[in-house]
């Protein structure tokens, strides 16, 4: 039997679809859609108001998050720990308005960055069913009275 850390160096890579978006740049860009698109959305202000002003820290987290979730490097598990996406997005009023805001900005994104139909259905029902599974409400407040108190992923 071999020692656990050469097994995970010859674990095939369960997740294909860094490699096929295109790896590390391919991400930058889409982070970078998907933010430029909730900056342009009407139907993102309220998701956008979650955020802090300066989306730097965000984008850079979430390119490290969306790299190793689409099975690219590990790198944010490593500084951040296991990513625990509900709790990291409690204090906010997550809905389906909020979910479904946050989908249409990510569509729009994979639109404009994802030239493979296919990779693109792919990665839409994988985002779907974790922006599902991050509500934790039927009802909002007002998301300006809940300031963010770090970037979320």
């Amino acid at each position: 039997m071999q020692p656990p850390s050469t097994r995970a160096l010859n674990t095939p890579n369960l997740n294909p679809h860094y490699p096929r978006l295109g790896g590390h740049d391919a991400v930058m860009r889409l982070v970078d859609a998907f933010y430029r698109a909730m900056d342009q959305r009407a139907d993102a202000r309220v998701i956008r108001a979650m955020h802090e002003p300066d989306l730097a820290a965000t984008k850079a987290m979430l390119v490290k998050y969306l790299s190793e979730w689409l099975g690219g490097p590990k790198t944010y598990s490593a500084e951040r720990g296991a990513p625990m996406l509900r709790r990291r997005h409690h204090a906010f009023d997550i809905d389906a308005a909020a979910r479904d805001a946050w989908m249409a900005c990510m569509r729009q994104a994979l639109a404009e960055t994802c030239a493979d139909e296919t990779l693109c259905a792919e990665i839409d029902a994988a985002f779907y069913k974790v922006a599902d599974f991050i509500r934790n409400t039927d009802s909002t407040r007002d998301p300006l009275s809940v300031q963010p108190t770090r970037s979320a992923p």
